[in-house]
């Protein structure tokens, strides 16, 4: 559990202290209003519903195909990196900055934060599955602490002592080890697979519990934005 645990910590961690570093990067190029900020979360809110979709989806595919894809989708993530914007998406004159944002966001960021989203609840499943165990709900706390460890540490340890370009290669960085847990976890896999099964019986998460584990996150995301986002 040790393994499984350690790369959703590092990989929720992640997921949160990446959207104010790619927020606080092109802040400037588009005035520094509010609106850049929302347009952020929008793209981020986004692109978490997706990734809890696809790891829906992912489930009901035979266990050696579920590995061969995401695998392979982490792997495509390195083309991403460095996480940091070109400047060649700085706009030139008053043209409207949201779509714009939005198609800069989608290949920076876009593949990276996707798949980051997609490890808690893809995790969970598979350690289930071949732990032949219940729902791990400290498997559910342990993302959740380290979401609200990640929006908590970026405004009081991070972004004081590091500019914006060191801030996102540190944190391409520790994509990199995700990515080797990610492996790690695979592998692992791979030597239980004798083990692994189909539940007979789906296990049905509480709906409450849902709304406690999504709710609170969005709910962290959108006070840290309303916190960040510049005063007028």
């Amino acid at each position: 559990m040790i393994l499984f645990a350690l790369t959703i910590f590092v990989s929720a961690f992640l997921l949160f202290q990446v959207q104010p570093i790619i927020s606080k990067a092109i802040l400037p190029w588009f005035g520094g209003s509010a609106g850049v900020w929302n347009t952020c979360m929008l793209f981020f809110q986004a692109a978490l519903l997706g990734g809890y979709t696809y790891a829906h989806w992912l489930q009901r595919l035979p266990a050696l195909s579920q590995r061969r894809i995401h695998m392979r989708l982490l792997a495509l993530s390195l083309l991403s990196l460095p996480i940091l914007p070109s400047v060649a998406w700085k706009p030139h004159g008053g043209e409207e900055p949201i779509w714009r944002i939005l198609r800069l966001l989608a290949p920076t960021t876009g593949l990276p934060y996707f798949l980051l989203s997609t490890t808690g609840p893809l995790l969970q499943a598979w350690y289930v599955r071949y732990t032949k165990t219940g729902i791990p709900w400290r498997l559910f706390a342990l993302s959740n602490a380290a979401s609200l460890a990640a929006l908590l540490t970026y405004p009081v340890l991070v972004e004081p002592a590091l500019s914006v370009p060191q801030q996102a290669w540190v944190w391409t960085g520790f994509y990199v080890v995700f990515l080797i847990l990610a492996g790690l976890v695979r592998g692992n896999m791979r030597q239980l697979k004798h083990r692994w099964r189909r539940p007979r019986k789906r296990q049905r998460i509480p709906l409450r519990s849902r709304f406690v584990r999504y709710g609170l996150r969005w709910r962290l995301a959108r006070r840290y934005c309303c916190w960040a986002s510049p005063r007028t």
